[in-house]
């Protein structure tokens, strides 16, 4: 069915003039371009390592925490006392005022180390939810990928749709201008009256505006084509049948809730919300370290002086009460793990509802594309004979048009349910989770988010990120 499909509109889109030329842009060629360069692509991937980084953060609670200090102080003291003093004129003692004057400069220098070694178990619940997060990315990541090159397959469908409907309004134009031609002649000689003249002409007209229209049509999805695959179309070919495609609406669905990227993602945002009840909870329970310093001060008994000292111990520490604040937020964690599982649901429902819309549409379309084809082939006799008739008397002008509209509307209803059938074959398979560059054998360098996480996952240090986007 989908050979002599896809036989079939590449038969009417060369009968349009809109046969490939052999430096055709193929639909292929778009979605590798779009997979390499769309933004919106290139945004995601970014945010998926920002994401990475949640990972060493919370590794990096079990690393200790090393502070060196150092501090300079200049002490300057004035001081005035009373004093006896002896007077050898009167052989008297005599109180007096003695002023002393001092001034110091201390230095100091230490080293200090912390070392967690209990949290509450947040480190552990921290990690994996970082985790969690990281693979509910890299599946939100596979539907953006999804949603793009879905978004290119319409772009590049809908302008092979309008420039075949334009070459057919354009035909149309010509075979009614003919028409109308024909019609006055005749109307001249006096074989037919004015009243065939105005129907003539009352179609031509119909169709410049339908020609128009098309035009429009053509250049709004060019505009689109421009803006999700970042080039204009250059002589797009008709694409050939979507290959990879499941055998029934049973085994699509098996595929979606397997591999659908948004039911993936909802499932690891809940094991996300998981750890997250455990990371707070934490919060209530005792933590331990263990705390080393080395002291060493100078001149702080006068020049020359130094003492060096060292000091150790563990600290515990456990919350009693603060505030009723980590029963709220664990509470309402709580919640939002509740409303992660019921997202799941949600996410379920959508794929398989999305899964079997898919299934009817590919259904519908592939039906339509028989019955249109059959319709064209006999509104092609049904011209035919009218055409003969009419030049014999027995049909009227009206009768002509008529047929030669329903022929039009035909090619246009044929084109149409191809487009569908297209269409709706990607989006079966973006429902089963197979529109990406590897299910596609796009001709690309596949996007490997591992390659990222596994360099920065046991990264103590170093603030250079890859691509560095021109930062500082």
């Amino acid at each position: 069915m989908q050979k002599n499909t896809c036989l079939t509109i590449g038969m009417i889109l060369a009968g349009c003039g809109f046969s490939g030329a052999a430096a055709a842009e193929t639909l292929q060629d778009a979605l590798a371009t779009a997979y390499t360069t769309n933004p919106t692509l290139e945004a995601q991937r970014a945010h998926l390592r920002a994401t990475d980084e949640q990972v060493p953060q919370a590794l990096s609670n079990w690393r200790p925490t090393i502070t060196l200090t150092g501090d300079v102080s200049r002490t300057s003291t004035y001081a005035k006392s009373p004093t006896s003093a002896f007077d050898p004129f009167t052989f008297t003692n005599s109180d007096v005022l003695a002023s002393q004057n001092t001034r110091a400069t201390g230095k100091d220098i230490g080293l200090t180390v912390t070392q967690p070694l209990f949290r509450g178990g947040r480190t552990v619940a921290q990690t994996r939810q970082a985790e969690a997060l990281v693979a509910a990315d890299r599946a939100a990541l596979a539907s953006t990928e999804q949603t793009v090159l879905l978004n290119v397959v319409n772009a590049y469908l809908n302008v092979v749709l309008y420039q075949a409907v334009l070459d057919l309004s354009i035909n149309n134009e010509q075979v009614l201008q003919r028409q109308l031609d024909a019609t006055n002649d005749r109307f001249r000689v006096g074989e037919v009256t004015r009243t065939d003249v105005a129907q003539a002409e009352s179609r031509l007209s119909a169709a410049h505006a339908d020609r128009t229209q098309a035009l429009g049509n053509l250049r709004a999805a060019q505009a689109n084509y421009v803006n999700t695959v970042g080039h204009p179309p250059e002589n797009l070919a008709a694409p050939g049948a979507v290959p990879g495609l499941p055998t029934s609406v049973d085994q699509a669905r098996d595929l979606a809730l397997a591999q659908n990227p948004s039911v993936a993602n909802a499932k690891y945002t809940y094991d996300a919300a998981e750890h997250g009840v455990d990371l707070v909870a934490g919060e209530l329970l005792p933590t331990v370290s263990l705390n080393g310093q080395v002291l060493r001060n100078y001149d702080f008994e006068g020049p020359q002086t130094y003492e060096r000292i060292y000091q150790a111990g563990v600290n515990v520490t456990v919350p009693l009460y603060q505030q009723g604040q980590e029963y709220a937020r664990l509470r309402a964690q709580k919640h939002t793990a509740g409303q992660s599982r019921i997202d799941v649901d949600v996410a379920t429902r959508d794929t398989i509802e999305s899964v079997t819309r898919s299934w009817e549409a590919l259904m519908t379309a592939r039906a339509r594309i028989t019955s249109y084809s059959d319709q064209i082939t006999a509104a092609r006799v049904a011209l035919e004979g009218v055409q003969r008739e009419s030049q014999v008397g027995s049909r009227t002008v009206l009768d002509v048009l008529n047929a030669e509209q329903e022929l039009l509307n035909a090619q246009v209803n044929l084109v149409q349910a191809q487009h569908d059938e297209t269409v709706a074959a990607f989006q079966l398979k973006s429902t089963i989770g197979q529109l990406t560059a590897q299910g596609l054998a796009l001709p690309v360098q596949v996007y490997d988010p591992v390659e990222h996480y596994d360099e920065v996952r046991g990264q103590w240090i170093g603030t250079g990120v890859t691509p560095d986007y021109g930062a500082k």
